[in-house]
């Protein structure tokens, strides 16, 4: 039975099925590709001294008016200018979502221009973003604590010090892209999917941290493979690649426990391994609504999240301006069909290699070649995006760069 996506957010849940039909309307939006969004998350550091803490206080006065209410109650969290909303995450990490643009170019300017209006904001307090996946300077401290956080940390640290790394000491790189025709939907997530390891090892930009190296090209994902499988691996995986995306993800979303249990006081604290399907059969004194069940997704994270559209969530942060170079590379990848296929078929012998891709990065030899493979079709498709002349010029240096990288590693 498939219910409309318009349910009412408070509509109580009392099946299963109700649950899948709500999750297919409000996960998988599809239609010609369109739009394409980015968020950037960084560390924040003190200018004179990088390894010095910087607390909320602080974070509330650089960003003024565009403080989030998690550290400014009373703010009217105003987005910048071109659109983005800012967001302040448990280590203080600061990051920016961008409103989704029609064309990749008019994403990197207004983006471009956000990051500018938020830069200046954090060097009138002395404050600089960070350039790496990871805080390389310091061991994780909690900036901001919110009944969800201190439930995301309780259940994260019954794995151990991964969870606290995570939540208080990395910073990511995330690029949103459609979903795509009903009939081209699969060959997207997959694609999405598989191109992950090899352009996680192309792009890994964290292998220090708290002073010292890690032993790992990405630390940053390694924290997040080492936390709660349940909620982080992908749900996507070669070995059952016909499987439909939407069952897959219905299954992955009812199948995974309790993160917190929202509620009046401070605790929000989850029964142990209650799933959300347990508690859609009792296992909470009420039954769930929609608004529950949507809020229980926003606390999955595998490297690739259906949220209407795809959000692709396995790559560090990059410094400076680097950031346009992967959005350029999947927005390139993603932008016709036959790229798109041909993409798949590439990565497709190393989608698995999710962890090798966050230890070695290209210093694993197939991870390179297929990396440079990859990188070679972004640039084949980077005439279509129209960008700007001197942005094109930017991006193509950029993936040549890492391509002659992946190439050198693997040869």
């Amino acid at each position: 039975m498939v219910m409309s996506p318009e349910l009412d957010r408070v509509t109580v849940l009392r099946d299963q099925a109700t649950a899948a039909g709500h999750l297919a309307g409000i996960c998988f939006k599809t239609g010609p590709p369109m739009l394409t969004g980015v968020e950037l998350e960084w560390t924040v550091h003190d200018a004179a001294d990088p390894a010095r803490p910087v607390d909320r206080e602080r974070l509330r006065r650089a960003l003024g008016r565009h403080s989030p209410v998690t550290i400014d109650p009373g703010s009217p969290a105003q987005r910048l200018r071109h659109g983005g909303a800012v967001t302040v995450e448990p280590g203080g990490q600061v990051e920016i979502s961008s409103a989704p643009r029609p064309s990749v170019a008019a994403l990197i300017q207004a983006t471009e221009a956000d990051i500018a209006e938020l830069t200046a904001a954090l060097d009138a307090d002395g404050l600089v973003l960070g350039g790496t996946g990871m805080d390389p300077w310091r061991a994780p401290r909690p900036v901001v604590e919110t009944p969800r956080y201190q439930a995301m940390r309780c259940v994260f640290d019954r794995q151990g010090p991964a969870g606290r790394a995570m939540m208080y000491s990395t910073a990511g790189l995330q690029i949103c892209l459609d979903a795509g025709e009903p009939e081209r939907l699969a060959q997207r997530w997959a694609a999405a999917h598989a191109v992950g390891p090899p352009l996680l090892a192309a792009f890994a930009t964290a292998s220090r941290h708290a002073g010292r190296p890690t032993g790992w090209a990405s630390a940053r994902m390694a924290a997040w493979l080492a936390i709660d499988p349940t909620r982080t691996r992908p749900v996507w995986s070669p070995d059952g690649p016909d499987r439909d995306p939407v069952a897959a993800w219905t299954d992955y979303a009812l199948d995974a426990p309790l993160l917190c249990v929202r509620g009046d006081g401070p605790d929000w604290t989850a029964p142990t391994g209650v799933t959300f399907a347990d508690w859609l059969a009792g296992a909470l004194p009420r039954p769930p609504t929609t608004d529950d069940l949507e809020y229980h997704v926003s606390t999955l994270f595998p490297p690739v999240r259906p949220r209407g559209y795809l959000e692709i969530r396995y790559l560090d942060a990059q410094p400076g301006r680097e950031w346009m170079v992967p959005l350029a590379v999947l927005a390139g990848l993603f932008a016709e069909p036959a790229t798109t296929r041909e993409a798949l078929a590439v990565a497709a012998p190393v989608a698995d290699r999710w962890h090798a891709a966050a230890r070695h990065g290209l210093a694993d030899a197939a991870l390179a070649a297929a990396a440079a493979a990859l990188l070679e079709l972004a640039l084949a498709a980077l005439p279509g995006l129209d960008l700007p002349a001197g942005i094109h010029e930017e991006t193509s240096r950029g993936i040549r760069r890492r391509r002659v990288a992946a190439e050198r590693r693997h040869q």
